[in-house]
């Protein structure tokens, strides 16, 4: 099982940058596929982006493509996520979510239905 907790939140005006952390506990991460995801108040949960649990293969909404960088770092436990040119309707709670997969995977997964371990959410935040 992985504990994750995000960091990074915060407020940041429009066309401005921010970067997110998911921090892992435990030392299974680098079998977990990882993936972000948001929500706003009233709407479902979105996906964001989604990695391989070797850091490899790398997915993107197309909301987010080419502004939203999705990395990270087995040897700290770490994923993130790098927000460029962030506009007002990317503010909402973002989470952090993982799944155990095979030592040979380097797939990634879209469906929050997919990950059985999620992060408590990071408040973004964007002023126009």
């Amino acid at each position: 099982q992985v504990q994750l907790v995000e960091s990074g939140g915060g407020l940041v005006q429009a066309g401005g940058s921010l970067r997110l952390s998911c921090a892992a506990s435990g030392r299974t991460f680098s079998n977990n596929a990882m993936g972000w995801f948001r929500r706003t108040a009233g709407e479902d949960r979105e996906f964001v982006a989604a990695i391989s649990r070797g850091g490899d293969n790398t997915y993107y909404a197309d909301s987010v493509k080419g502004r939203f960088t999705i990395s990270r770092d087995n040897a700290k436990n770490t994923m993130y996520v790098e927000m460029n040119s962030l506009k007002p309707e990317d503010a909402a709670v973002y989470y952090c979510a993982g799944r155990m997969v095979s030592p040979f995977s380097d797939g990634y997964y879209e469906s929050d239905r997919n990950y059985p371990y999620w992060g408590q959410g990071a408040q973004v935040t964007v002023s126009s």
